[in-house]
């Protein structure tokens, strides 16, 4: 591979010129699709913005920059997804596809835009609407073939960047800037394997039975039909610009080239799924902090009270997926915990990772972040980041009898995005809906020939953190620094994995040539994270998560999602799930049922250990039939996962599932999230009136403009506010604006479409500026610096639109709480103890209350003054100081500063959207009959 050059000063015109020498690209006759039998009679629809197509020659590139011009295909799906949030309230049933695309399986012969053969046993349609690939295939390895041609014609850069994340390699491969280096270093962190520990995954499948020797034959086929694209693409140039501008191919010669994909390369993209989307816990070493510092402050008894109320690991108030009664204990705080490591206070230090640091890679952390982009967001792993949801209504309630679902994941905002749609028909296969990038061999979301299913991410606790004793195998002193561990009375050494990073100066990002080296070190209890002692001993806390070197496992129950004679009906379409170790809920609708189930391997933990809190590595508080050899364990068994058929509704927003399923870290109060769609859902199913598609659409909408603040806490805001007269003018003139902000529903719409200013513009800054101030106005006093600051970083004050409302003083912010335009909002934060506090400074019934009052110390009058005060304060934030701008909007541009924007992870960039907490990837779906 050539190094990179600094492509970006060469002329345009020279590049153009040598491009339009190779010719145009003829196009295939046009022909349809073959197809499974669909049962959905064209009531299936999903959308996923901001377009089907991610590849974007130089030419495209430098067309956009210059001109603004996109490939076709490239953001069509983004306009209508947007429109949705102004369109909504009077939207009809034949509206719903101006906003969604048909879902139907196959394209008519008059939509047919291009046809494609990249094998006799396979035919790639695409559709003129939105250019989604439709595979058909006479054969199972020419079908998977297809997906994988497909895929790259669509896909095969953003294919190409997480390859190289999942590897912790992506500085090396598209340039040392500090976001690249800083998202290379927390998936290392994550999920650090050799090359020989991803084919230990696939070696492992292979043993699984037929199902699973069937998924690997399809995994090759699909990297087949890859790596042929790859080929033909870089004869004929037709391949990402990316790889130009990058200096992996040389625009003017074409000299470089494009490495094959292979098998450990699907391990290490599904390694970057599983991080992100499907683990739970890990949180322990913040939680023991917060119990530590409430201790100091309040003592030992008093102080665990305060810590287990601020926890909220099972609290009554919570909204929760299944509300019919159902139990399932699981990771439930003991009363009298045993084998509890709590770290020394001051002494936790975080595991050293970067070593032999030059050049650029020698920066301070300060200095890095304030450095260039790159190509994918630094925090993408690290940032608590909103997932998706899920809404389903039984056929009962229903215009004609049949369920209804609205549902699809939340997988952030980028240009091109990780998933891509398609419809994948052959022998065994027959589904159409969304795979990430790189994985897509199966339909991962979507609809089945009479059934549609979808997920949202769980996040239980299968993360556990050990305290384990250091020790020196030459007798010498133990110290934080020693690399050699006790376990089961040996003394052994940590492994020590390494990943060796290297860049060259490139031009894109004005970044400097520099190199470093990535290390973890791995122990039998998991990968150590930081240092410490406990008792005055050094120990290393390690991170043991149940799904590590188990990414690949969960492909054979995608396998079964895409299979019509394995899924077919609720008990099917859950055993499914049962083989997908990810924490998921998942949710199923056909023309009779829903369906909903928890999938995740969840360890059985010795009896009386507390998983919210380090565990001393012991063998007595060890997992279960714990093997570290094979880092396999006892489960628990499909029956005491949570899991329901046919209740009237199902809602989940990554909201606690059900009752004693306790929930993993801080947030799962009274107020979540969740509360949107459950109040919502609730009514429609109880009004008497038939649930339509249009309805669940709306109630979905609804929630996703809705600041759950002004909803949910707000009311016990005013309340006490106006126990006594407001006499201050400026103070009684934004109490009325924030009354009539509720009065009109509490959302964040704009007057018109297009405006580009909000409704109630002032009384959603004043909310803006005053959240972070209430919080602290509110608990920081009762609580203390230490307690106040540990707190928050456990669970953060404020997840806002716009990000940038952290508040005003040191401990309050978070770097999870300024993460602009991504869309996702209101999952994390203090929502829940403001709510139980002021409803007990008012007097009201609290179900699981805070151990103590804060506001006011519990004196209505003196809360009420509180809040007041901080009322002041927010009212005295200019525009520019609560929306203070950046690189896309001006300071003070309260629309611009909520937008979204499809981050771009290439070269082509998408227009801003208007603000709306909702899915990436959507369906609506209404099965009228069944096989």
């Amino acid at each position: 591979m050539p190094p990179r050059r600094h492509l970006l000063k060469l002329p345009v015109a020279a590049l153009v010129t040598a491009l339009l020498a190779a010719g145009p690209v003829a196009a295939p006759t046009p022909a349809a699709a073959a197809t499974g039998q669909d049962y959905c009679a064209g009531r299936c629809l999903d959308v996923l913005p901001p377009g089907e197509n991610g590849n974007a020659t130089l030419m495209d590139i430098l067309g956009n920059r210059a001109f603004g011009t996109r490939p076709a295909h490239t953001a069509d799906q983004l306009g209508p997804y947007e429109g949705l949030a102004a369109a909504y309230p009077g939207l009809t049933d034949s509206q719903l596809r101006s906003f969604f695309n048909d879902a139907s399986f196959g394209v008519p012969a008059d939509q047919v835009a291009s046809t494609s053969r990249p094998r006799t046993d396979v035919t790639i349609v695409r559709d003129k609407a939105t250019g989604v690939p439709h595979i058909a295939g006479t054969t199972r390895y020419g079908t998977e073939f297809g997906a994988g041609y497909a895929a790259a014609q669509d896909r095969l850069w953003v294919m190409d960047l997480f390859r190289h994340v999942g590897r912790g390699q992506l500085s090396g491969f598209a340039g040392g800037a500090a976001a690249n280096r800083q998202l290379e270093q927390s998936f290392w962190q994550a999920a650090p394997y050799t090359e020989q520990e991803l084919q230990t995954q696939i070696d492992a499948i292979a043993s699984q039975g037929d199902r699973a020797r069937q998924a690997l034959a399809d995994a090759n086929a699909y990297l087949d039909g890859i790596n042929q694209y790859i080929r033909e693409a870089y004869n004929s140039r037709t391949f990402p610009g990316e790889y130009d501008l990058t200096g992996h191919i040389d625009p003017i010669t074409n000299a470089g080239g494009i490495d094959p994909f292979k098998l450990t390369d699907l391990v290490a993209l599904a390694s970057v799924v599983g991080a992100l989307f499907g683990a739970g816990g890990g949180g322990e070493l913040a939680s023991a902090q917060v119990k530590q510092a409430a201790e100091a402050r309040y003592g030992t008894e008093a102080g665990d009270a305060v810590w287990q109320s601020l926890r909220e690991a099972d609290d009554p108030e919570a909204v929760q997926t299944l509300h019919d009664g159902q139990s399932f204990p699981y990771a439930e705080p003991p009363a009298q915990p045993v084998g509890t490591a709590m770290p020394d206070p001051g002494s936790v230090v975080p595991e050293r990772m970067i070593y032999d640091a030059t050049g650029t890679g020698s920066q301070t952390a300060a200095t890095a972040a304030a450095g260039a982009p790159g190509v994918l967001p630094g925090n993408l792993l690290t940032a608590k980041h909103g997932m998706s949801n899920a809404l389903l209504v039984s056929g009962r309630y229903t215009d004609d009898g049949h369920p209804v679902a609205v549902f699809g994941p939340q997988t952030g905002y980028f240009a091109p995005q990780l998933l891509l749609l398609e419809e994948i028909q052959g022998p065994g296969i027959s589904a159409r809906g969304a795979a990430f990038a790189g994985l897509s061999f199966y339909v991962q979301l979507g609809r089945g020939q009479d059934y549609g299913w979808s997920a949202t991410s769980a996040g239980q606790d299968i993360t556990d953190t050990y305290a384990v004793p250091l020790c020196t195998t030459d007798g010498s002193p133990v110290t934080l620094a020693s690399n050699s561990y006790l376990w089961h009375g040996q003394c052994l050494p940590l492994d020590r994995l390494e990943r060796k990073n290297s860049w060259a100066p490139t031009t894109a990002d004005s970044t400097a040539a520099g190199s470093y080296t990535l290390v973890m070190y791995r122990s039998d209890y998991g990968l150590v994270t930081a240092r410490g002692t406990v008792g005055g001993k050094p120990v290393a806390f390690t991170s043991l998560r149940s799904s590590y070197r188990h990414e690949a496992d969960s492909i054979i129950g995608f396998q079964m999602l895409n299979d019509p004679g394995a899924v077919h009906d609720p008990a099917s379409f859950q055993q499914a799930g049962q083989n997908i170790n990810y924490t998921f809920n998942w949710f199923y609708a056909d023309s009779a049922h829903i369906a909903y189930y928890n999938s995740g391997s969840n360890p059985v933990r010795a009896a009386g250990v507390d998983p919210g809190l380090p565990i001393s590595a012991e063998p007595a508080y060890e997992w279960r039939d714990f093997d570290p050899a094979t880092n396999t364990a006892r489960y628990t068994p499909p029956t005491e996962h949570p899991q329901s058929v046919d209740q009237d509704y199902y809602i989940s927003w990554n909201n606690k599932q059900a009752d004693d399923y306790a929930a993993a870290g801080f947030g799962n109060g009274s107020v979540h999230r969740g509360n949107l769609l459950d109040d919502r859902v609730k009514a429609l199913v109880r009004s008497g009136t038939k649930v339509s598609r249009v309805s669940l659409t709306q109630a979905m909408e609804s929630a996703a403009l809705t600041d759950l603040r002004g909803e949910d806490v707000l009311p016990d805001l005013l309340r006490v506010i106006t126990s006594a007269p407001v006499t201050d003018p400026a103070l009684a003139a934004a109490v009325q604006k924030l009354q009539t902000w509720r009065g009109d529903g509490t959302q964040r719409r704009e007057t018109s479409a297009g405006s580009h200013r909000y409704a109630d513009a002032d009384a959603i800054r004043t909310m803006d500026a005053w959240w972070p101030l209430l919080a602290d106005g509110v608990f920081r006093p009762g609580l203390g610096d230490p307690l106040f600051g540990a707190l928050t970083g456990a669970l953060q004050i404020n997840e806002s639109p716009s990000g940038g409302q952290t508040g005003a003083t040191s401990g309050t912010s978070s770097a999870n709480e300024s993460i602009p335009h991504k869309g996702s909002a209101f999952q994390y934060g203090w929502w829940s103890y403001l709510d139980k506090d002021l409803r007990g400074v008012l007097g009201d019934p609290v179900a699981g209350p805070l151990a103590r009052p804060y506001c006011g110390g519990g004196d209505l009058s003196a809360c009420r003054t509180v809040l007041l005060d901080t009322l002041r304060q927010a009212l005295a934030r200019t525009p520019a100081q609560v929306y203070p701008g950046d690189g896309d909007c001006v300071a003070g541009d309260q629309w611009c500063a909520d937008t979204i924007i499809q981050r771009p992870l290439g070269g082509v960039t998408d227009p801003k959207s208007t603000w709306q907490n909702r899915p990436t990837y959507q369906q609506v779906v209404q099965f009228p009959t069944h096989r």
